[in-house]
């Protein structure tokens, strides 16, 4: 029976205490779990500009191979987390090191993922295993992680400029880069090979724009230990989602769109800040006006500029996620899209009966905002044990648990039981 345990979610919160560049001057900590949401938005985008079929958004089967394959990065990166990069690479030069790091890696990986899935904890073991790395998923991970691992050293290379390794590492970077300009988006990621260039390309802006949500952080008013950010919280959302959709039993494409839809359902407060639930409740008018600024600020600085460069496919499919389309008022409702357009379901079991179907594209609304306050509860939590802890935080625990007391379990899915685990 699959099944979501503690471990596992603390195991995925654990890249938001992992510095990066932690032998680097730095402006600002730079944590693994921001970077790894940067490089899956990067990684969304090239999936889809590179889908092997007409209509894109259809490609589940590839959106499938790509969401697995980075979170089973995600989740050896956390294992092996004392082991720097370039230490690492030598390793995997050599088969036999490489097979006896990995296989170490799995097994501490096990007894937290197999209990999720065992079709899940088979393609992980699959896939850091010995296998052909050439496939279009692989290329679009690789090409996604080198982005995101350049944009971070770009942030902190000005403050690096005495480094000797300084122009290698960058250097690198733009030459490894170069080796994906195959794939369709790269040119205009890397804007002539810089990463902050003063004219960026459309798909280039939007990328630069997300990875600013790194430096936004939640809870502002809030002392904690991490101080997750928004990107970082977006991420953990996505995985959370993409967990709990196979635990429910989703079809591949209601659980690629959990996953994505988790991974944006924040990207409004790049234009607005994070705004705690308190101020937005403290006036009646406040969230319907919140929201609409949200929804202006969408059009003319996501939206807009992206169908203006031809990338209609990308702003259709985030208008998609965050609830934009048809008869939708809310990322949280659940919706399929067929030859009529999108529409909104009545509940999550409406949803599993009737759109549970890779052709209605379909995407879940209860289970994507348990998950939102799944994550905020690891942030709460997190920070009590860790020892910093306020009366907002306490306030948040107990908020989640009675709210996830009174919904009735999402299938097979039942979170009140989950977080009975967490003392």
């Amino acid at each position: 029976m699959s099944a979501i345990r503690k471990s596992l979610l603390q195991l995925m919160f654990s890249g938001s205490c992992m510095r990066r560049w932690n032998d680097k001057l730095r402006p600002v900590e730079l944590y693994e779990i921001d970077k790894q949401a940067h490089k899956m938005i990067v990684a969304w985008m090239l999936t889809l500009l590179n889908s092997r079929e007409p209509d894109a958004a259809r490609d589940i089967d590839l959106q499938y191979e790509v969401v697995e394959g980075g979170l089973f990065d995600y989740l050896y990166r956390l294992v092996i987390t004392d082991i720097k990069p370039p230490v690492f690479y030598k390793i995997c030069e050599n088969r036999q090191d490489r097979a006896k790091l990995t296989e170490w890696v799995l097994g501490e990986l096990r007894p937290v993922v197999e209990p999720l899935n065992a079709g899940f904890w088979e393609r992980l073991r699959a896939y850091h295993g010995e296998r052909d790395r050439s496939g279009l998923a692989d290329r679009i991970l690789r090409a996604a992680h080198l982005y995101a691992s350049g944009w971070e050293y770009n942030v902190i290379r000005p403050f690096n400029a005495f480094d000797e390794e300084a122009d290698y590492i960058a250097g690198s970077f733009v030459s490894q880069l170069g080796e994906m300009k195959d794939l369709k988006g790269m040119d205009d990621l890397m804007a002539g090979e810089n990463f902050f260039s003063d004219g960026p390309s459309a798909l280039g802006r939007f990328a630069r724009l997300c990875g600013q949500l790194r430096f936004q952080i939640r809870w502002a008013e809030t002392s904690r230990i991490p101080e997750t950010s928004v990107l970082g919280h977006m991420f953990l959302v996505g995985g959370y989602a993409y967990f709990c959709s196979l635990v429910v039993g989703a079809c591949r494409a209601r659980s690629v769109n959990n996953f994505f839809a988790g991974l944006f359902h924040d990207l409004p407060e790049l234009l607005t800040r994070d705004i705690i639930t308190p101020v937005k409740r403290s006036v009646d008018q406040l969230p319907a006006l919140i929201r609409a600024y949200e929804l202006e600020e969408l059009e003319t600085r996501v939206f807009g500029p992206l169908q203006a460069a031809g990338l209609d496919a990308l702003a259709l499919r985030l208008r998609y996620y965050l609830g934009l389309l048809g008869d939708v008022q809310s990322e949280f409702e659940e919706t399929v899209r067929d030859a009529s357009g999108v529409r909104r379901l009545v509940s999550f079991e409406d949803l599993h009966a009737n759109g549970n179907a890779n052709a209605l594209d379909p995407k879940d609304g209860r289970l994507l905002k348990a998950c939102d306050s799944l994550a905020a509860f690891m942030e709460a939590h997190a920070s009590i044990r860790n020892g910093v802890s306020s009366t907002g935080l306490y306030e948040a625990l107990t908020r989640i648990r009675a709210s996830f007391r009174q919904q009735p379990p999402l299938g097979a899915l039942s979170l009140a039981t989950l977080l009975a685990d967490f003392d």
